[in-house]
């Protein structure tokens, strides 16, 4: 997929669709008569097409193809309904009416890629597991490959801004987020999150008692996921069904694991009602752990095992975060995670 294509000779609507295209940050291909436009047809994002080029563009029958859009100013005549069937076009905007369902267009094609971000689920087992303190590591290994984003789904946990020791730094929250509607662009949240370096988070402010919001998780981690190349998904272990939608838009869901015989049974119950929303597998920890047995008791692959981490308390307390140098434990056990996720991911068959 390249830019979005644009077929018109029309001034005014070239300099609105610039306008659009400008906001949304993209910059199409003009195209001013029907032969130049075949050039681009099949390989633009999107195609619009202006209502004086229309009727001619039909007469040269280019190929079927999706993300075709009809464009024109004020109330379009129906003939030009017409001219929208003969190309196969999917709308028929009439601006300055649609002007805003223009922007959203045009930004979701310059959010269009090949790459979508890999998306995992962290949860725990059993209480205590220590699963958020496990995805804020994960998140930040993952930036020192590319880019991440750590969501905070769970409005009763720690937040993982505290956790990584971001509390500090300036960005939008759940509780200004949950405000939105409509669709959420990525390079506007990605802009909008508290970061540091290539890691990105969304979390609750720190006096909120709030409840996440459907149409908001849904809408925050599709523009995480076209906007980053790992997103890491802090979930509680409280269920219900947005929990469990949640972890079924994930294509991983990871369980953290303790060692230990309530721990082990604890997460065999999870599992096995977790599995019917996608692949699990288990990060464990503890001391002396047979990886093989407790993946064979709970029903799971385990991707990483661990021992406890020393002085982690009191890094997380002193603001460092989790991760305290490459070759700490949980730098190490997320980073053979997402080593093995990743394989898992490009192993699978497309759906």
């Amino acid at each position: 997929m390249t830019t979005p294509l644009l077929i018109t000779r029309d001034q005014s609507l070239l300099d609105e669709v610039g306008r659009l295209a400008a906001a949304a940050g993209v910059t199409p291909e003009i195209a001013g008569d029907p032969g130049d436009a075949l050039r681009s047809w099949t390989s633009a994002s999107v195609v619009l097409v202006g209502a004086d080029i229309g009727p001619g563009l039909v007469e040269v029958s280019p190929p079927r193809r999706a993300g075709v859009y009809v464009v024109g100013w004020g109330r379009l005549p129906d003939e030009l309904f017409r001219v929208a069937v003969g190309l196969g076009a999917e709308h028929v905007a009439e601006l300055p009416r649609s002007a805003s369902w223009v922007l959203e267009l045009l930004a979701d094609a310059g959010e269009q890629q090949d790459r979508h971000g890999l998306t995992i689920a962290v949860t725990g087992g059993s209480g205590g597991a220590g699963a958020t303190t496990f995805a804020c590591a994960l998140a930040t290994i993952a930036s020192r490959h590319g880019t991440s984003c750590l969501i905070d789904a769970d409005p009763l946990g720690p937040g993982v801004d505290r956790v990584l020791g971001m509390d500090g730094v300036d960005g939008v929250r759940w509780d200004a987020l949950e405000q939105t509607s409509g669709r959420m662009g990525a390079r506007s949240l990605s802009e909008a999150l508290p970061r540091r370096n290539g890691m990105g988070i969304l979390t609750w402010p720190a006096a909120s008692a709030g409840t996440l919001q459907a149409f908001a998780a849904r809408e925050a981690l599709s523009a995480a996921a076209r906007g980053h190349d790992a997103v890491v998904l802090d979930l509680p272990r409280t269920g219900g069904e947005l929990v469990e939608e949640l972890m079924a838009r994930c294509q991983h869901l990871l369980v953290v694991v303790r060692a230990t015989v309530p721990g082990v049974a604890a997460a065999t119950r999870f599992v096995t009602h977790a599995r019917a929303t996608g692949p699990v597998s288990l990060v464990v920890r503890g001391n002396g752990v047979d990886a093989a047995e407790v993946a064979r008791l709970v029903g799971a692959p385990v991707v990483a095992a661990m021992t406890d981490q020393r002085g982690l308390d009191e890094a997380v307390d002193l603001g460092s975060g989790p991760v305290r140098s490459r070759r700490s434990v949980l730098a190490r056990a997320s980073g053979e995670a997402l080593q093995r996720l990743r394989g898992a991911t490009a192993d699978r068959p497309a759906a």
